[in-house]
């Protein structure tokens, strides 16, 4: 028994730390006791990585024992000694094995950091390459970054392709201002970017936003004089374009990129579909769908969603759904993102029926109904005016077919059933949300305040006011409009400008809506001239008027201030971008009715009549009335 525990404690020589300090064992000794039975079974037992398979026949050059002192030992003294007793030449080749091998990466550090203290090496681009990809591998990515620096300070040599790499690697890690010092870095001192080079930096650019950036980038690129821009390079900056809202600044890269006598990709050509829809070309982005057919460019499902979402937009909600059962004729299989977009534009034109129709055929076109499928759906039931009691239904079955309602779901359906004067629904489903676990969302708050107001449950309204600012810290401006707007409806002015001014101080901008809704409470409460200078303030801090902040006024003068201020008003506005609308000519009209001036109000519906506008039948009765008489008070005899 004693023998055999002596054997026992010698075979587990890596675990006691009296063995782990041998005194006086000899080189050989250190490397026979790893002698193998055979290098195939060895092997076996110490796998390479999986991410360097490719490389396992070099890894196999590498001697097994070596592999499995470095696993047993790990680096250290035990290890150096191997090298030695087995004449392993310490150059890139066996750095390039170690690195490779599938040992911890502290090991792998070591040996690194060892064979760099060699007198007769030194590491090159692609030793520091293989470890960095190693702690690429490992997320360790504050030693990946040290290593990187290492690397661009030494003297080794390093071509376009290791710095796009690098580029990569740093991308990927989301550290994309050190990709950049890296990039300038490495250009101006060790090597010239070709333009995969360019490519990678403006890809990674693009992916984390900084579209600002790519423009500058694509203009070194040109001033380069031996690097010239390619498709990938276009796809990027037009793509970059699109997003930043310079659409002729994308258009006109377009037509370089065919000058230059480069075949836009499919990717190109839906951008630039999407940017004429967006600007209301629809016809030049129906012909450049012709033209890439033209070109023999496949149309892909992200060129037919632009389209069908283009062409929705556009009112062609039948060239919308055409297209799409064209689509399928042409065995060009549809995505859920599609299908959602189409049953969107056919909600939103009432063809609720057909929206419907489209989701039963979900299944049998492959496209499993989503989160976003089901509250299309449940908006467009509530769009068209369906019973409530049919989104309540759609919502059940969501639910139940494993669906999991998000923060929009309980948004929409909330909204939908304050416009249907359900609040007290309304409410139950905002508890049922901060049940379920879901952060505080505004949109709800917000349409749930206004409901509240529109009962002129004012007290309610602004009790969820407060609960939403003790949530989230302050509220966003749309909310504090509804707020301010159903105070200055109930008469609480003061409440309606002490919020007004409390925006201000936690840096929330008001934006137009809100600038109207306190506005139209001064005209209610008769304080027509704080509300235009309240008009001219607006303008001044950069927020642009719109027709109803101008129609708040137009009603106010027209209601206290006399027939002179409002036509001044209204005289400007025919003179300005902001042009009066079927609201500004009838208020106008009632006013110069009610003062009696109908020969100008005769001359103003003329003017309303060429310009298209509809009369309010109401003050259109009075005019003619009143003329009628003025008319037999001058011609008694008729």
């Amino acid at each position: 028994m004693m023998v055999l525990g002596s054997i026992a404690s010698k075979r587990c020589i890596s675990t006691l730390s009296c063995l782990c300090q041998r005194i006086k064992q000899t080189e050989n000794e250190i490397v026979h006791m790893f002698q193998l039975s055979g290098p195939i079974d060895e092997m076996r037992n110490f796998p390479v990585s999986k991410k360097f398979a490719r490389k396992d026949t070099s890894a196999r050059k590498l001697d097994e024992r070596f592999i499995r002192i470095l696993k047993i030992f790990k680096w250290g003294p035990d290890a150096e000694k191997a090298l030695e007793v087995l004449k392993m030449r310490v150059d890139h080749r066996l750095v390039h094995q170690v690195l490779n091998i599938d040992v911890e990466i502290n090991v792998k550090i070591q040996f690194f950091k060892w064979a760099g203290r060699r007198r007769n090496f030194e590491h090159n681009s692609t030793t520091y390459m293989a470890l960095i990809r190693c702690l690429d591998e490992t997320r360790m990515i504050g030693v990946m970054w040290k290593s990187i620096q290492d690397m661009v300070r030494s003297t080794c040599v390093m071509g376009p392709s290791v710095l796009s790499e690098i580029v990569n690697i740093l991308g990927k890690a989301k550290m994309v201002n050190k990709a950049l010092s890296i990039f300038y870095q490495i250009k101006s001192r060790k090597c010239k970017p070709t333009a995969n080079t360019y490519n990678s930096m403006i890809l990674m650019l693009m992916q984390e936003g900084y579209y600002e950036k790519i423009h500058e980038l694509y203009n070194e690129m040109c001033n380069e004089g031996n690097c010239f821009p390619d498709t990938v390079t276009y796809s990027a900056l037009i793509s970059a374009f699109g997003k930043l809202g310079r659409d002729i600044s994308a258009i006109r890269l377009f037509d370089e990129m065919k000058e230059n006598g480069l075949q836009p990709t499919a990717k190109i050509y839906t951008t630039l579909v999407s940017i004429y829809f967006k600007l209301g070309e629809v016809e030049k982005a129906l012909g450049l769908v012709q033209e890439m057919k033209g070109k023999g460019c496949a149309l892909t499902v992200y060129t037919y969603t632009e389209l069908i979402k283009g062409l929705g937009r556009a009112g062609r909600v039948e060239d919308a759904y055409g297209l799409f059962m064209n689509m399928l004729k042409e065995g060009c299989k549809p995505d859920i993102v599609l299908i959602n977009n189409l049953i969107n534009v056919l909600g939103r034109a009432g063809r609720l029926e057909d929206a419907l129709k489209l989701f039963n055929k979900m299944e049998a076109l492959q496209c499993k109904p989503n989160v976003v499928t089901y509250n299309t759906v449940i908006k467009s039931l509530f769009e068209s005016k369906a019973p409530a009691s049919e989104a309540s239904a759609w919502f059940e079955k969501m639910k139940a077919n494993g669906v999991l309602p998000s923060p929009f779901t309980y948004s929409i359906l909330i909204d939908g059933f304050c416009k249907t004067n359900r609040v007290e629904k309304a409410h139950l489903l905002l508890e049922e949300m901060e049940e379920k676990g879901f952060p505080p969302c505004p949109a709800a708050y917000c349409s749930l305040i206004n409901g509240y107001g529109k009962a002129k449950r004012y007290e309610a309204a602004n009790e969820l006011f407060l609960e939403l600012k003790e949530y989230c810290g302050c509220s966003s401006a749309r909310v504090y409009a509804v707020m301010i707007k159903h105070f200055g409806k109930c008469g609480r002015l003061s409440d309606a400008v002490d919020l007004f001014n409390e925006m201000k101080k936690l840096r929330c901008k008001p934006d137009v809506y809100t600038y109207n809704a306190l506005m139209s409470g001064m005209v209610r409460a008769g304080m027509i001239d704080d509300a235009y200078s309240l008009l001219r303030r607006m303008e001044e801090d950069g927020c642009v008027p719109d027709i109803n902040s101008h129609n708040i006024i137009l009603n106010g003068l027209a209601k206290s201030g006399g027939p002179k201020r409002a036509m001044e008003i209204f005289t400007k506005m025919q003179h300005s971008e902001i042009k009066p609308d079927a609201v500004s000519y009838n208020t106008i009209l009632g006013c110069l009715s009610r003062a009696g001036m109908f020969e100008e109000a005769a001359r103003l519906m003329k003017d309303m009549n060429a310009k298209g506008f509809e009369y309010d039948q109401i003050t259109y009765s009075s005019i003619l009335e009143a003329v009628g008489k003025v008319d037999e008070d001058r011609n008694p005899t008729l």
